[in-house]
C-alpha cells in the first residue's frame, strides 16, 4: 500500500497559531496556547508531554474532533479548521482499539469500505492488503476475543490503513500493553509505517516510545511546545530545563553552582551518563566531591547518587562491574567534560544546586 504526495509540496500537517480554550469566564482553561508546527510527509512524528499538556487535543483538532478556538490546521496544504472529521484525509488509532466483538478479524477491517458501499470483493482484496501489511493474514477468520494485545492493535492499524489516509494519527496506541508487548510494537510500528509510507503522527507520555520510533519530537508543557527536534537533538541537546528534565533523566545545576564550577550563571543540564566517577580529575574536567546515599542496580550499568554538602544531590551511571570501591556513606569523587553541560532556559521552579528530574529515577 502506498499514498501519493501532494504535488504542491506542501507538508503534510502544518497548524498555525493553534489555540484551543475549555470553559468560560472563571472557569476558562487554556489548553492549547500559540502553537505553530509543519510534519512533513512521510514523517513518523510525536507529540510527546504530561497529562494535561496539550498533545491529545491538538490530535483531536487535526483529526476534526475538536474545533480550535483560534488558529488553522492545514493538511497537504488544504485548510480544513472547520471541515468535518470525516472530509479529511485522516484516520485515527485510539489506545482501546475499539473493535466490534461480533466480527471476525477481516470484516473489522473492512468494515469502513462497506459502510461506503464499496463491493464486497474489492473491500475484501483491500481488507488482505491491510492485514498484510501488518502481517495478520492467519489471523482473518478470529474474532477479537481470539487475539493478543499487540494483535488487536495491529487489527485496528489495519483498519484505519484501509482506507489509505494520507496522516495516520495514533492516540497513545500502546497505553494498554504490558512493557515487553509494548517494546515489540514499537519495532512492529516503525516497520509499517515505513511499509506504508504514510506519514504517522503518535501521541505519547511515554519518553522511550517517542525517542525510538520517531524522525522527530514535539515536546509539550502546558498546552505549549517547548522543543522541536529529532531524538538525539532534544535528548542531547534540549533548549528548557523542562526538556531536559521529561525527557530522561538529568542532573540541573542552578546559576549560582553553574558559575561555581563552569564559571557561567547559567542553568545547566548534564546526563547521568556523562558524569564519571574518577580517582583524580582530568586538568580541563569539572569536579566535585560528595557522599554515596544509594547505589541503584540497573543491568550492565548503575545508577549512583551523591550527596553534596549543600544537601542536594547528583546522579552518575556507570559500569556495574566497575563499583567495587564505591561503598554507601563512602567519599567521592564526579567529573565531567565542560562539553557535556547543556545550558537550558531555567524553568519557573528554580532548582537548588544540582537537582535531579525525569520519569526515569
Amino acid at each position: 500500500m502506498s499514498t501519493t504526495t501532494p504535488t504542491n509540496g506542501a507538508p503534510a500537517i502544518q497548524l498555525v497559531g493553534l489555540h484551543k480554550v475549555f470553559g468560560s469566564g472563571a472557569h476558562e482553561v487554556v489548553a492549547v496556547e500559540s502553537v505553530d508546527l509543519s510534519i512533513e510527509q512521510g514523517e513518523f512524528f510525536s507529540l510527546l508531554g504530561p497529562s494535561g499538556s496539550g498533545k491529545t487535543t491538538v490530535l483531536r483538532m487535526i483529526a476534526g474532533f475538536e474545533s480550535p478556538t483560534s488558529g488553522a490546521v492545514l493538511l497537504g496544504g488544504r485548510d480544513v479548521t472547520h471541515r468535518p472529521p470525516y472530509d479529511r484525509d485522516v484516520n485515527t488509532v485510539f489506545q482501546d482499539y475499539a473493535l466490534f466483538p461480533h466480527m471476525t478479524v477481516v470484516q473489522n477491517v473492512e468494515y469502513g469500505l462497506k459502510v461506503k458501499g464499496v463491493a464486497r470483493s474489492q473491500r475484501r482484496q483491500r481488507a488482505i492488503e491491510a492485514l498484510e501489511n501488518v502481517r495478520l493474514t492467519d489471523f482473518v477468520h478470529r474474532k477479537p476475543n481470539q487475539l493478543s494485545g499487540g494483535q488487536r492493535q495491529r487489527v485496528a492499524l489495519a483498519r484505519a490503513l484501509i482506507n489509505r489516509p494520507k496522516v495516520l494519527l495514533l492516540d497513545e496506541p500502546l497505553g494498554a500493553l504490558d512493557l515487553k508487548l509494548r517494546e515489540e510494537m514499537q519495532v512492529e510500528l516503525k516497520i509499517i509505517q515505513r511499509d506504508v509510507g504514510i506519514t504517522f503522527v503518535f501521541v505519547t507520555h511515554d519518553q522511550g516510545e517517542a525517542l525510538s520510533m520517531s524522525n522527530r519530537v514535539a515536546v509539550f508543557n502546558h498546552g505549549r511546545i517547548e522543543q522541536v527536534g529529532t531524538p538525539r537533538e532534544i535528548y542531547s541537546h534540549p533548549t528548557t530545563e523542562f526538556v531536559a528534565g521529561f525527557v530522561g533523566t538529568t542532573n540541573v545545576l542552578s546559576p549560582e553552582l553553574s558559575s561555581e564550577l563552569l564559571g557561567k550563571a547559567e542553568v545547566h543540564s548534564i546526563r547521568p551518563e556523562r558524569i564519571r566517577i574518577v580517582e583524580r580529575a582530568a586538568t580541563d574536567d569539572v569536579s566535585i566531591t560528595g557522599t554515596v546515599s544509594d547505589v541503584q542496580y540497573l543491568g550492565a550499568e548503575s545508577r549512583v547518587r551523591v550527596d553534596l554538602a549543600d544537601g542536594s544531590h547528583v546522579l552518575a551511571n556507570a559500569p556495574s562491574d566497575g563499583l567495587a570501591g564505591v561503598v554507601i556513606g563512602g567519599s567521592i569523587r564526579l567529573a565531567w567534560s565542560r562539553t557535556a553541560a547543556t545550558t537550558v532556559a531555567e524553568s519557573e521552579t528554580k532548582s537548588k544546586s544540582i537537582q535531579q528530574t525525569g520519569g526515569n529515577q
